[in-house]
């Protein structure tokens, strides 16, 4: 039976990743702060279905989840937790930038890093790094500390993407680059989206069909793929002008 784990699987993007990957007949591992919300969708599962409680703020709660998947013969790892704030930079919450750096920055690596060797040991699997189109710009106002993380996780990603092909690996190392998803996100980030978002299901939908594909990048809707090519030939002040325009409406 195939196995799957999926990390801020209570919600969202990553709940939704759980119902498809449930329905594609794999077993999951469900991993999230929240026991009673994964009870939840565990208990919506046909397949068997493992819950995990782990606050990924902690570095010594990822370093034993990590070791504890590094046990598991994974066919596909999501490694999805992660969370913004709208603020201007000097007025922000030091305390909570810190804390998105350690979910959205070291909880991933240390996941990545953990999970990997055997994906590569049995030379097959999919490793999705959930990022945001965030990540393949410049910069963004109001949101720069989670903007900074989330470039974090298409660099690293794109590099061992590229080390793996190097090697000529079956490994597919994928990140999901998406823009507003109609998620639990604004209420964590205390924004409101500039742009209409997605549905998770259509997220998911695209991501899951483009990973499977081995697609580096993987930016879902056509609007924000298009600005994200668009911004690519951009100068930079001039990248960084648009989008402080567009992330204004979020406050």
């Amino acid at each position: 039976m195939k196995l799957a784990c999926i990390t801020g699987a209570s919600s969202g993007i990553g709940r939704e990743f759980a119902r498809r990957l449930d329905a594609e007949g794999y077993n999951l591992i469900l991993v999230a702060r929240s026991e009673n919300k994964l009870k939840e969708i565990a208990d919506s599962c046909t397949n068997s279905c493992r819950i995990i409680t782990a606050d990924l703020s902690k570095r010594e709660e990822c370093m034993k989840l990590g070791e504890e998947l590094a046990k598991e013969s994974l066919d596909i790892f999501i490694n999805n937790a992660g969370f913004g704030c709208v603020e201007d930079f000097d007025a922000s919450d030091l305390e909570n930038d810190l804390k998105m750096i350690d979910v959205n920055v070291e909880a991933l690596q240390i996941l990545f890093r953990k999970v990997l060797p055997g994906f590569i040991a049995r030379d097959a699997g999919i490793i999705l790094n959930v990022a945001s189109s965030a990540g393949l710009l410049y910069g963004g106002a109001y949101m720069a500390t989670y903007y900074a993380t989330k470039a974090y996780v298409t660099s690293l990603t794109s590099a061992v993407y590229q080390e793996l092909k190097t090697r000529g690996s079956h490994v597919k190392v994928c990140m999901l680059c998406p823009g507003p998803v109609d998620t639990n996100f604004n209420n964590v980030a205390n924004s409101k989206f500039a742009l209409k978002g997605i549905s998770a299901e259509y997220c998911v939908d695209y991501a899951l069909k483009k990973m499977k594909q081995g697609k580096l990048t993987i930016v879902p809707g056509n609007i924000v793929r298009a600005g994200v090519t668009f911004g690519k030939f951009l100068p930079r002040k001039m990248q960084l002008a648009i989008v402080q325009h567009q992330q204004s409406k979020k406050r």
